[in-house]
């Protein structure tokens, strides 16, 4: 079904239909930006750095020698993951118009979106401020590195997984509403938002750190087909 003035729009393919409502979003390609500038910081820190990335809890020798040692791959992730906070702020705006509706659930997604996302995208960068500052003398002090180190990890890490989770959960609820999302690409959604959310008991048990990367990248998927799908809708 479709209108003339391109309005309206349902298509068919197999068992997923989609309403098309509105004009394509180029901006929703800050989705698949905000994944491919993470991976691609990531890959290249990890090609040009000659020691292994520390992980939380680690002596304040192994952060200096990362941070110190290899400032170039370090500065490298940095670049790539303000690209991908950036983006995500951007992608959080093409998730709350999706939430359309003047009822109380819709403005409750809206108002969800931008909360997540803001915390997401604020989290990350902060923690990409931190991971800068352990390449400068603020690094050189045991203390300090170990200090700043547990800091990053704790703001780009469980906190920054649980706001982007919460963000995917509204993603797949605004898109099943609004007739945007296939069904299966919005439980997708939700799986990342549980996996997200849960990073947060890391806090409680360190074996839970397993859900960081799990909610991350599932959900870095998932934003980057979402955004391909809203930048292509027909007008």
């Amino acid at each position: 079904m479709s209108s003339n003035n391109g309005v309206v729009r349902k298509d068919t393919i197999g068992e997923d239909s989609m309403t098309l409502t509105e004009r394509p979003d180029p901006g929703a390609l800050s989705g698949p930006l905000a994944g491919v500038s993470f991976v691609a910081g990531l890959v290249g820190a990890i090609t040009l750095a000659d020691s292994p990335y520390p992980r939380p809890g680690s002596e304040p020798a192994e952060i200096r020698r990362y941070f110190r040692g290899n400032p170039r791959a370090a500065r490298v992730s940095v670049v790539g993951q303000l690209i991908s906070a950036a983006s995500l702020a951007r992608f959080t705006a093409s998730v709350a118009r999706m939430a359309t509706g003047s009822d109380r659930e819709a403005r409750g997604l809206r108002a969800g979106a931008i909360a997540a996302g803001g915390l997401a995208a604020a989290s990350l960068a902060t923690s990409v401020l931190l991971s800068a500052a352990l390449t400068s003398s603020w690094g050189e002090q045991d203390a300090r590195a170990a200090d700043l180190h547990r800091l990053m990890f704790a703001v780009g890490g469980p906190v920054h997984s649980a706001g982007f989770g919460v963000l995917m959960g509204v993603l797949g609820r605004a898109g099943l509403r609004a007739g945007e999302l296939p069904r299966s690409l919005a439980i997708a959604g939700f799986v990342s938002a549980a996996a997200g959310v849960l990073s947060l008991f890391y806090f409680v048990a360190e074996r839970a750190v397993w859900f960081i990367p799990v909610g991350r990248f599932s959900g870095l998927l998932v934003s980057g087909i979402v955004g391909a799908r809203l930048s292509r809708r027909w007008s």
